[in-house]
């Protein structure tokens, strides 16, 4: 922010969230680690949730979440099971709205797109999901030609010459004959990081990658996220809880607890933090403010 309080000039979308204050008003116990420090990262965001509130029913998951996500870095948002990672990523494409608040896509807010704006936005995306997401009925083929048979005009030489490529780039060059039920966990994964590629993305996203992987498999694709990104560049966003692979690949960090944001910013100085529930979430410490609740 501008140091001159007079200063009325718009700010620019890598200012709008930069240290949020996200302790509860009254000083409520629950969010008393709760700090909001968002550490710069001198680059400006991809996306940004702004004061973002998200219930169903009774449920709040997002209460006031904070939070800017950069440009052209591998994110990482790390949180207990059941703190709404999944629903952040939900609200970045569009799937959910906030109850309140707003979500920017490099500078566009999404809940205000109207849907043929929300149509082209997506295509700024590329998601791989918990299990892969593959098409049962399609060979591997078929499935990562999917998004470019829907989504383009291009010839099926094309097509097939790109879907080679993104094969190749994951190890699969050899299974495009294969169904999904013939694919072990590790494959789906690759294959269907593959699909999320073909659109050549600015953004992707990772739900739970590393679900249902062994550590030795969840260790070969977080190497392989690192090296399509430094190829591909973009940015991209991990969700997960899995300490490890925070450490192998995150650039930027932001831990959510019970809706908030407690803090983020680059991983070198998250993985240093003398906030007593950060530093016990990522050092895995049974000893701390976080419990078996």
């Amino acid at each position: 922010m501008s140091e001159n309080e007079n200063d009325d000039r718009p700010l620019e979308p890598a200012e709008r969230v930069k240290v949020v204050t996200e302790a509860a008003p009254g000083g409520e116990e629950e969010y008393r680690w709760h700090t909001g420090l968002n550490r710069p990262t001198g680059v400006p965001d991809a996306i940004e949730f702004i004061d973002v509130h998200k219930a169903f029913g009774r449920n709040k998951i997002l209460k006031g979440l904070n939070l800017g996500l950069p440009e052209g870095k591998i994110s990482m948002i790390l949180g207990p099971s059941g703190t709404g990672k999944s629903v952040c990523i939900k609200h970045m494409v569009g799937l959910l709205y906030p109850d309140d608040g707003d979500v920017l896509v490099h500078g566009e807010s999404v809940p205000n797109l109207r849907d043929e704006e929300l149509f082209e936005m997506r295509k700024k995306f590329g998601v791989l999901f918990q299990d892969g997401a593959l098409f049962g009925s399609m060979n591997l083929l078929d499935n990562v030609a999917f998004p470019l048979r829907q989504h383009t005009d291009k010839a099926e030489e094309e097509i097939m010459a790109i879907v080679d490529a993104r094969l190749a780039e994951v190890g699969l060059t050899e299974a495009g004959d294969k169904m999904p039920n013939e694919l072990s966990g590790g494959m789906r994964k690759r294959a269907g990081f593959a699909r999320a590629l073909v659109l050549d993305p600015d953004i992707v996203l990772f739900d739970e990658p590393d679900s249902g992987l062994d550590p030795v498999r969840t260790a070969l694709l977080c190497e392989l996220i690192q090296e399509i990104h430094q190829e591909n560049g973009g940015a991209y966003t991990v969700i997960t809880h899995d300490i490890m692979s925070a450490r192998r690949v995150a650039e930027y960090i932001a831990v959510l607890w019970r809706g908030r944001i407690v803090e983020s910013g680059p991983a070198e100085e998250l993985f240093e933090s003398d906030n007593d529930f950060v530093r016990q979430f990522l050092s895995g410490s049974a000893q701390g403010p976080l419990g078996m609740e």
